[in-house]
């Protein structure tokens, strides 16, 4: 059984796991967390890359081009379609890359995407030719519009950017699953501990996206291998299938008339 080896935009991948590039207390140890976390995508931001022309900016970058991944450039902190809509054109030109994260946000206090902006954003990068990867809420009606405008990929929320509350609507998250199941579905924010990622892993989610979790860890190398091995654990266990819950117990070890030694 084939448990990792999926399609992403055409992209063969082998890693199931997605990882940002920021907030890690130094450059050597966001690189070698990404190395132990096993991910083929990392996540970088525009406005990183432009604010740092300096010889220490050029070290970083170099480093990120080291680590031989596919980069996912983000829009991270716009607040309109149309300033989204800038970035990630820029952001084409300086990663030379058609993909892009696109985050739209309608909230400053939990970073919450417009999904009015998002849809106006979205449909313009893909007339552009652009591969979107739209940060998105777990609303089923948004996640179908998206769907239709011809994202491939959808990354709704776990719960807010950075928090580590985990997976706070598995509900709204098991609709998308069931009524969207040939789209690529990754949980972007919001998760805060492997068991989290197990979790959405076991709803039949096909990826996921954090940064944080692993970033602000105590060891950020030792956390990334962990949530490397709990999505391949908890995909595992969704393609192996999961019983069903019940309410009335069931044996495990059925009886017959008589013992076993008895029999025959």
């Amino acid at each position: 059984m084939q448990t990792n080896q999926w399609q992403v935009y055409g992209q063969t991948l082998n890693s199931r796991l997605f990882i940002g590039t920021a907030l890690y207390p130094s450059p050597k140890v966001m690189c070698d967390a990404i190395q132990a976390s096993g991910a083929e995508v990392i996540t970088v931001s525009l406005r990183r890359q432009t604010a740092s022309d300096s010889q220490n900016g050029q070290q970083f970058w170099q480093m990120i081009e080291d680590l031989g991944c596919h980069l996912l450039p983000n829009t991270a902190g716009c607040y309109s379609a149309a300033e989204a809509v800038k970035t990630a054109r820029m952001a084409r030109e300086l990663f030379e890359t058609d993909w892009v994260k696109l985050e739209v946000l309608g909230d400053s206090f939990n970073l919450q995407p417009d999904p009015f902006a998002l849809l106006e954003a979205t449909e313009t990068l893909i007339k552009e030719g652009f591969k979107v990867f739209p940060y998105c809420t777990d609303d089923l009606v948004l996640c179908q519009k998206l769907a239709d405008l011809g994202c491939e990929v959808l990354m709704p929320w776990g719960a807010p950017i950075g928090t580590g509350q985990g997976l706070l609507n598995p509900y709204a998250l098991t609709v998308l699953r069931e009524r969207l199941p040939e789209m690529n579905l990754l949980v972007d924010a919001g998760i805060g501990k492997p068991s989290d990622a197990v979790m959405a892993m076991e709803l039949g989610f096909d990826g996921i996206l954090l940064n944080t979790a692993v970033a602000e860890a105590l060891s950020p190398e030792v956390m990334a291998q962990a949530f490397k091995e709990a999505i391949h654990a908890g995909r595992l266990a969704y393609e192996a299938g999961i019983m069903p819950k019940r309410l009335q117990a069931k044996p495990s070890t059925p009886t017959l008339d008589q013992p076993i030694w008895q029999q025959g």
